[in-house]
């Protein structure tokens, strides 16, 4: 991962669109609120979207340029829904001691990474969770590269929920996590050629109460 270089990317304008991530608002609308972390979480729609529902959000991405962009966009949306919590993080999740497990919510939304560097961000993820914590992850299906429209053009970077549930398989497999979703789902995308259907991954575990086995999750 390379923060100089997302940060040179956010630094020519906006990447993304300021709407909270279709699937996030399906999964998550009307649910119990709590602490959530958003993983990777770029210009901050998701946090703020978050937050605006009731959630006490931490947002943490390695790119500074990033984050400047979502304090801002945060301002507008306070200037509108009133004062939300946001706290605004700068660093990579992967490092050992950056955060702890205390979340209702883990968040990774179109993170796409080669596995080498995926793996150990989605099992990161997971390790942020509180007993009863849902670990919710979104992205580009790997089918969607000859199936499905928009998204990365490079197979390494794109994953299936099997992928997903083999970056967890420990943590699944010793009683951890219990996977509720791990779907191919479709999403309509409005284009100037008229609607076209992108493919992507949704993938939803929750940490138990109390797990099984000698597995060290902290």
């Amino acid at each position: 991962m390379d923060a100089k270089a997302w940060d040179a990317r956010y630094s020519s304008g906006r990447v993304w669109s300021t709407e909270p991530n279709r699937w996030v608002v399906h999964e998550l609308s009307g649910a119990a609120t709590g602490r959530a972390i958003d993983v990777a979480c770029g210009e901050g729609r998701n946090a703020i979207w978050l937050a605006e529902q009731g959630w006490s959000v931490v947002a943490v991405d390695f790119a500074e340029v990033a984050l400047q962009r979502a304090r801002e966009s945060a301002a507008a949306a306070e200037a509108e829904f009133g004062p939300l919590d946001i706290e605004w993080v700068v660093a990579d999740i992967t490092q050992e001691g950056t955060v702890s497990a205390q979340y209702d919510l883990a968040l990774v939304s179109y993170v796409h990474l080669e596995s080498y560097e995926r793996t150990p961000l989605m099992r990161a993820a997971a390790r942020t969770l509180a007993p009863g914590g849902v670990l919710l992850i979104i992205g580009h299906d790997a089918t969607n590269l000859t199936e499905g429209y928009g998204g990365p053009q490079d197979r390494e970077l794109l994953y299936s929920a099997k992928d997903i549930s083999a970056d967890l398989q420990d943590m699944i497999s010793s009683g951890v996590l219990d996977v509720e979703r791990a779907d191919r789902v479709a999403r309509e995308v409005d284009t100037d050629q008229g609607p076209r259907v992108a493919w992507d991954v949704l993938f939803r575990a929750r940490r138990r109460e109390t797990g099984k086995g000698g597995f060290n999750f902290g």
